[in-house]
Order: structure tokens, then C-alpha cells, then sequence
């Protein structure tokens, strides 16, 4: 289904749909992280009830354990936020290309069909999100091609049929030839 020729130029097509899709993992990201460390810091994970001592400027300090592994847990979450953050910007940049540059692709074709191309295939590359809906779609183009083809094949033998005869609706046949042929590319 693939061109030979046809490769990833430019990793953002629909910067607007792309940038939704990666912003909206990238906060799941985050939330996920600010849960955790909300949920240490209230305790739920059995240290609400607990007391910890540690050395703390060469004192001993006692601590709700909550709140002694508070700024170890804020910290891991900082760091592993942001490494998964590059991680997920890039794989949701990679996805959300598989998917807008097949729609990309969608909406300039079938805008070429629309205006009378009946021999445009939509292409894309292989691997590409929606190749069954590029295949269903050529389909139909070939099929709509193959009766127009037939309409005008079955006009021309009819345009003949009334020059033979010298039938008045002869220029009208060959006006609705000629516009077939102005409509679409066949």
C-alpha cells in the first residue's frame, strides 16, 4: 500500500491534534506523580500510624513516617516524572504521527476525488494506522470509476447510434459526454 518513496519528512503534521494527544498523556503522567506524593504525605500507605527517628542536623528527630520519607518520595516522583515524561512526549509523538499523517493523507485525497479524480489512490505507509479504511476507500473509487466508465462508454455508442440516424438529441448526448468528461478523470 506503501509508495516506495514516501517517508517521514516532518514528525508534526496536525501540530494542534498532536499536541493535545501528547499534552493529555503528560498530564496522566503528572497526576499520577502528585498522587503518590499526596498519598505518602497523607500517610495511606501504613505510615500514618507509624513514628520514624533519624539524625537530622546531628539530632535525633521522631517523625511520623509520612513525613520522614516525605522528601525522598517527592524527589523519586520528581525524577522519574520527568525521565517517563521524555519517554511518553516521544512515543505519544510517534503514535499520534501513525495516526495524523494517514488523516492527512485522507483529507487531501479525497478532496482530489471529490473534484472528479477517479483514478487517485489514497496511499499510505506501511505500518500507518487505518490501511483497511485506504483499501475500502480505493475500492470505492475504482468501482465509481468503473461505472462512470461504463456511462460514458454506453453514451458514446449511443451518440453514434443517433448520428446514425440523425436523431435532434444528438448534440444533447455529446453535451452530456462532454460533461462527463469535464466532471471526472477517468
Amino acid at each position: 500500500m506503501a509508495r516506495p518513496g514516501l517517508h517521514r519528512r516532518k514528525y508534526f503534521i496536525d501540530r494542534a491534534f498532536q499536541t493535545r494527544f501528547i499534552v493529555t498523556f503528560l498530564l496522566i503522567l503528572v497526576m499520577g506523580g502528585c498522587l503518590s506524593v499526596v498519598l505518602t504525605w497523607l500517610g495511606w500507605f501504613g505510615g500514618a500510624d507509624t513514628l520514624t527517628s533519624n539524625y537530622d542536623s546531628g539530632g535525633l528527630v521522631i517523625k511520623k513516617t509520612s513525613l520522614a520519607i516525605l522528601p525522598s518520595v517527592v524527589w523519586t516522583t520528581l525524577i522519574t516524572t520527568c525521565v517517563l515524561g521524555l519517554v511518553v512526549w516521544l512515543v505519544t509523538l510517534l503514535v499520534s504521527h501513525k495516526i495524523a499523517g494517514p488523516m492527512y493523507r485522507f483529507e487531501h485525497d479525497i478532496q482530489t476525488i471529490a473534484e472528479g479524480d477517479l483514478q487517485k489512490k489514497i496511499r499510505i505507509r506501511d505500518g500507518d494506522q487505518f490501511a483497511a479504511l485506504a483499501e475500502s476507500l480505493n475500492a470505492m473509487v475504482d468501482g465509481l470509476n468503473g461505472k462512470v466508465a461504463k456511462m460514458e462508454t454506453k453514451l458514446a455508442r449511443l451518440a453514434d447510434q443517433a448520428r446514425e440516424v440523425e436523431s435532434p438529441l444528438t448534440g444533447v448526448i455529446e453535451e452530456c459526454r462532454k460533461a462527463l468528461h469535464d466532471e471526472f478523470r477517468l
